[in-house]
């Protein structure tokens, strides 16, 4: 059975209702002498995109299965994850209940109100404060249980376990689809955090384009302590799949300092390399420093081999962070 008729097996609500668009960046191909091309998944057609309402399909099928009538997930005060996962349950006329953590103690105002933070409470989102993301799972569940939150739904932070990374399993079905018919790409570059994105396109790439090895590039931890994480979720996938082989993870790790949702010289600087050259907004605390760790590697490798950026949203998260246009 093929990996495309294995996921059909799984019940999933239809948000994203067509492929998001792969396509050549062609000032960047001709700056740096080879194929490069992006996938476009900030242009899910939901809460101004991104890369979560693939996994949110799965889990939001799975919460209505189970006649949810909250949903409760977690992340930071400018999450994108939380902002789509608002939007999900108000299209489906579910609560939100969101606890928030502040990772990097900013007292700014536009971050703690505008970017995500503004959607997520235009989204109708009840927001919960706490001082630090420590077990967020544990913490969720303490939250239902003080609040008393009936007929709650968990979704985990970044959507990342194995039903929500089904939907980078769909994601690498796009992109096999979608690649030119003479591009073979050597290397898939992702922003990797939560895990799940990462974790999925790895299992998926690794059965229908096997010669694309996917390279995560982390936001908020080194590679020991990412690595775990991917692989994690990678067993999780291959079990519930039904497959015998899973990719090594490889990590790119030098490039989120000083720490997660603070951003640095090198992803501003790649923030505006992209939106200058093509016109594409990143965002500073995933993809800008995952474009920062591709840049890197297009201007330090001699290889002259096709590569695919996977973009995976959260350009606003910009709006929060108000001094970006005076460091760039």
């Amino acid at each position: 059975m093929s990996i495309q008729q294995t996921l059909r097996q799984f019940e999933k609500v239809d948000l994203l209702k067509t492929s998001t668009p792969l396509h050549r960046l062609d000032n960047l191909s001709k700056r740096f002498g080879r194929e490069i091309y992006i996938k476009r998944d900030d242009m899910t057609p939901l809460a101004m995109g991104g890369n979560k309402l693939r996994k949110l399909e799965f889990l939001m099928a799975d919460a209505l299965a189970k006649n949810a009538k909250i949903i409760v997930t977690a992340g930071a005060i400018q999450s994108n994850h939380v902002r789509q996962t608002a939007a999900v349950a108000a299209m489906y006329g579910l609560e939100c209940v969101a606890l928030l953590e502040n990772p990097i103690q900013s007292n700014d105002t536009n971050f703690l109100h505008n970017g995500n933070k503004l959607l997520t409470d235009l989204f109708g989102a009840r927001c919960v404060m706490c001082d630090e993301l420590t077990d967020p799972q544990a913490q969720m569940e303490e939250l239902i249980t003080s609040q008393s939150l009936r007929d709650a739904y968990i979704v985990p932070v970044g959507g990342s376990n194995a039903l929500g990374a089904l939907g980078y399993i769909q994601c690498a079905v796009e992109i096999a689809g979608q690649k030119p018919e003479n591009i073979e790409f050597d290397k898939v570059i992702v922003a990797s955090g939560s895990a799940g994105t990462h974790a999925g396109l790895a299992i998926g790439l690794k059965e229908l384009l096997p010669r694309s090895q996917v390279i995560g590039v982390t936001v908020s931890r080194k590679q020991q302590d990412q690595a775990p994480k991917v692989e994690k979720l990678q067993n999780e996938l291959a079990q519930l799949l039904a497959l015998n082989q899973v990719p090594d993870v490889i990590l790119w790790d030098s490039f989120f300092a000083p720490m997660y949702g603070m951003p640095n010289q090198q992803g501003l600087a790649a923030i505006a390399l992209l939106a200058q050259q093509e016109g594409i907004l990143l965002d500073p605390v995933y993809t800008g420093k995952a474009m920062a760790g591709l840049i890197d590697y297009l201007e330090n490798s001699a290889e002259k081999t096709p590569v695919l950026f996977v973009h995976t949203g959260g350009a606003q998260a910009l709006f929060a962070y108000a001094d970006i246009s005076q460091t760039i």
